[in-house]
């Protein structure tokens, strides 16, 4: 049920059965990190920097002076990333927080402009660390809930799958991802050969996008979740390089064919991580014809140092989507999008 009446009292009694799952998930998910001894932190949601990825999008606001003349610009958290970061330059160890994050230009079915975040970080973890974690948690939310299977996918077996993209790549599309990814006129003639309509236009991103959309992504935690780990490097600006330079220590969780939650090993060099920086925001204002400015502070506390660490964000929204048997985001939202 999607209906701009959310108010309506027919249509929010349709919504309550999705909306007392919420409570009982975000009460499982603090449980859960209390256990483990985490901080729940809370952060800015004004950014210098809303995000670091080229394709996603930030929305803009000013700060008015005592004069009410701009003084600055900011935009609202695509995630809290930046400033949780900072927290553990500071000496924090391990945190998370449940907040609100906002993205531009997206509004689907799973998709809100508005939508609510679960994030955290450990010290000492890398990327596959945190998938065990992740594991745990889903495994422990679900448990709390009573909810063993979501369309079929049996969230309470051990251990869910681990797929490199790579080889997601060959098993469901069968191309060589390797071979492909310094040349994006080669990736495009393998997808055609693969089913998939491409355009001229089409750059690297986009042809990988497809791909995951039409061949890879409707497979992945069908039965048991999955974590897809291994990115090209070029796809993961926040993270560490992998063993084979040309990817990176990023995983995603899928459950039901549905992406819930995107994690790396944290990339700790300041030096390499403004050179991202850079280039991210270049290609941002070639294909879109804006981009944002650096977040300084941020990298300025990763020269000061900041401690090896992994860290995730994962759709709350999305979760209880899964759970409750939600096809739309906005039935699980206590007063539908925005």
């Amino acid at each position: 049920m999607a209906d701009m009446n959310w108010w309506l009292a027919h249509n929010f009694q349709e919504k309550l059965p999705a909306l007392h799952m919420r409570m009982q998930v975000i009460k499982a998910v603090r449980g859960f990190f209390e256990e483990r001894e985490y901080w729940e932190v809370e952060t800015p949601i004004l950014q210098t920097m809303p995000c670091a990825d080229m394709h996603i999008h930030g929305f803009a606001t000013q700060y008015f002076g005592a004069d009410l003349k701009p003084q600055r610009d900011f935009y609202l958290q695509t995630s809290p990333e930046f400033a949780m970061k900072k927290l553990l330059v500071a000496g924090a160890g391990r945190i998370f927080q449940i907040c609100k994050v906002f993205r531009n230009g997206e509004s689907t079915r799973r998709h809100s402009p508005e939508f609510t975040m679960l994030e955290w970080y450990r010290i000492g973890a890398d990327y596959k660390a945190i998938m065990d974690e992740t594991e745990a948690l889903v495994r422990a939310v679900a448990q709390a809930l009573g909810v063993e299977t979501v369309d079929g996918c049996a969230l309470l077996r051990r251990p869910y799958r681990r797929l490199r993209v790579a080889q997601a790549f060959q098993d469901y599309a069968r191309i060589d991802l390797g071979r492909m990814l310094e040349n994006a006129a080669a990736f495009a003639d393998a997808a055609r050969k693969s089913g998939i309509r491409t355009v001229d236009s089409d750059g690297w991103d986009d042809i990988f996008h497809a791909v995951m959309a039409e061949k890879i992504e409707p497979h992945l935690g069908a039965d048991v979740p999955v974590f897809l780990y291994d990115y090209p490097a070029s796809m993961a600006c926040l993270s560490k390089r992998a063993a084979d330079p040309r990817y990176a220590e990023r995983f995603e969780l899928y459950i039901g064919g549905v992406e819930l939650a995107n994690a790396f090993t944290e990339l700790t060099d300041a030096r390499e991580q403004r050179a991202r920086f850079e280039d991210e925001m270049a290609a941002k204002q070639t294909r879109y014809g804006f981009s944002y400015p650096l977040d300084t502070d941020f990298l300025a506390a990763l020269e000061h140092g900041m401690p090896e660490c992994g860290g995730i964000a994962l759709g709350l929204d999305r979760l209880v989507m899964l759970l409750a048997g939600a096809q739309n985001i906005d039935d699980v939202l206590w007063c539908g999008k925005p």
